[in-house]
């Protein structure tokens, strides 16, 4: 029966898992965001390295072959910059083999702050509707207004 896979409580514990070469490399990683988003809260979510700030920014993650970088890239200035990484979900992957691209991952970063700090059309549009308006007496009072 194999063993059961313990989640880990933080970045440093999930980091410490890996053997000293892929360490270094998600030391780099982990300083490229953090430099980007110095506010940034780490924590793990989904098993993984995560920096959050109000939402969550990025995941980062150490596989066989690569490190994996989600969301995907959604700002059009770094689709072309990306392609080369892409998995067959949008997510990125950096090849273990290859130097890691640190610059692009911290635009990266840099982007999905601005992103994230734009409001979502899917509030604009309930800040915009009449239900998200401040209630009246009436409805206030449990009336429904015709």
């Amino acid at each position: 029966m194999a063993a059961a896979r313990v989640t880990p409580a933080t970045v440093d514990e999930y980091i410490s898992a890996f053997p000293a070469e892929i360490r270094s490399i998600l030391q780099e990683v982990r300083a490229t965001i953090r430099s980007a988003a110095p506010e940034a809260v780490e924590k793990i979510s989904y098993g993984m390295p995560t920096f959050a700030l109000d939402r969550e920014i990025v995941h980062f993650a150490a596989f066989k072959r690569h490190i994996g970088l989600f969301p995907p890239v959604r700002d059009p200035e770094l689709l072309e910059a990306t392609i080369q990484y892409r998995g067959e979900k949008g997510n990125l992957r950096f090849p273990l083999d290859q130097p890691m691209p640190l610059a692009l991952i911290g635009r990266i970063v840099e982007a999905r702050l601005r992103e994230i700090s734009q409001p979502s059309k899917d509030a604009e549009r309930r800040a915009a509707s009449p239900a998200s308006q401040a209630p009246t007496a009436d409805t206030a009072a449990g009336r429904r207004r015709s």
